[in-house]
């Protein structure tokens, strides 16, 4: 009995010590790339300054240096991040005084603060979120519902923090959790298709997906996995993109660990709506979703096509699409060659 209380210690003290590492990883990581944003915002913003018609340049300028960037480091380096860069600059040009304030602040907390145009508000925005270490989706969500204003002109303000508190509470991200974030694997020079994912169920799940979808030759052309789609207010990654040849539309799928809820459902419908919007071309057909679910007793589909009726979804998608018992057993199938592969490997530790 005694052994096994001392081996659980060592098993905490070894967890512990293995999240304080991910986080000084994260922290130097998240650091490194906030340095390099301004810095290369600074550099851009003195470039086009220095030149007599500053709007016409910058604006040819931007997209060209992307080109070039894009092509040797990926797309966070596209003109929409670098127009993003030149502002995070612009907003705060004096780099030491940022430096000081955003020690647990990341990249995607900096951008929504580039939306709130009042330098009041603005700094204090940064000051609030650096000090109550605020999530960057309750940082986004305080901006949007306007928390400054509402704070500065009620006259129970405690009611206004108790009240923002409870809509914002969520748990706390784990170290490893952050440095899967996407943007974090793209500015270290991962792919979004990278195998840094692979050790995990969903990760393998999905690459079954794909290839399941592939191999089945009913016209899908493999498009991007982890695409990322680009609002005003956040990015938003699609697990699985196709489009299908004989359907002349563009296939999304979404993945969800555990049981599906409302948000989930809303999600790819919402995936359906921004992809129609963004990325339809004139001669596709509306974009179909299909969100899976994989749960220990039951796995399940759903498909989403906001545009057209369910009566021609049934008689001509169908015919293309797999249905939903068909991925119900492909992804049984791969939690089982999943899981006993680990069985494997295990005994192989022992």
């Amino acid at each position: 009995m005694e052994n096994q209380k001392q081996e659980k210690s060592l098993i905490e003290d070894l967890k512990t010590i293995i999240d304080q590492g991910r986080g000084n990883a994260y922290s130097a990581a998240n650091k490194a790339m906030i340095v390099t944003y301004w810095a290369l915002g600074k550099r851009i913003a003195e470039e086009i300054k220095g030149n007599d018609n500053a709007d016409l340049y910058g604006k040819s300028l931007i997209p060209e240096l992307a080109k070039e960037l894009t092509r040797e480091f990926g797309r966070a380096f596209s003109a929409r991040n670098l127009y993003y860069y030149v502002k995070f600059y612009q907003y705060f040009p004096d780099f030491e005084i940022l430096n000081a304030r955003v020690q647990n602040l990341s990249w995607t907390h900096l951008r929504s603060l580039l939306r709130v145009d009042d330098e009041s508000a603005r700094l204090w925005y940064l000051n609030e979120a650096a000090k109550e270490n605020w999530s960057s989706r309750t940082l986004d969500r305080n901006i949007a519902t306007q928390y400054y204003y509402r704070l500065l002109e009620s006259p129970d303000k405690e009611k206004v923090v108790t009240e923002m508190k409870l809509k914002t509470a969520q748990p706390e991200n784990r170290p490893a959790e952050l440095l899967k974030s996407p943007i974090m694997a793209e500015f270290l020079g991962f792919r979004p298709e990278d195998s840094y994912l692979e050790s995990d169920l969903e990760s393998a799940i999905l690459s079954h997906i794909r290839d399941f979808l592939m191999e089945m030759g009913r016209g899908f052309a493999f498009v991007a996995r982890q695409q990322q789609i680009v609002t005003e207010t956040e990015d938003y990654y699609i697990d699985l993109v196709f489009y299908n040849i004989e359907l002349r539309c563009y296939v999304l799928v979404d993945l969800k660990m555990g049981k599906i809820t409302h948000q989930d459902v809303g999600q790819i419908d919402m995936y359906v709506r921004m992809y129609d919007d963004m990325k339809r071309k004139n001669g596709d057909n509306p974009t179909i979703g299909i969100l899976v679910c994989s749960e220990t007793d039951e796995d399940i589909a759903r498909y989403s096509v906001l545009h057209d009726n369910n009566r021609l979804f049934m008689s001509k998608y169908l015919t293309y699409l797999p249905t939903k018992e068909q991925l119900r057993r492909e992804i049984e199938k791969q939690k089982r060659v999943y899981y006993l592969q680990h069985e494997q490997d295990d005994s192989k530790e022992d």
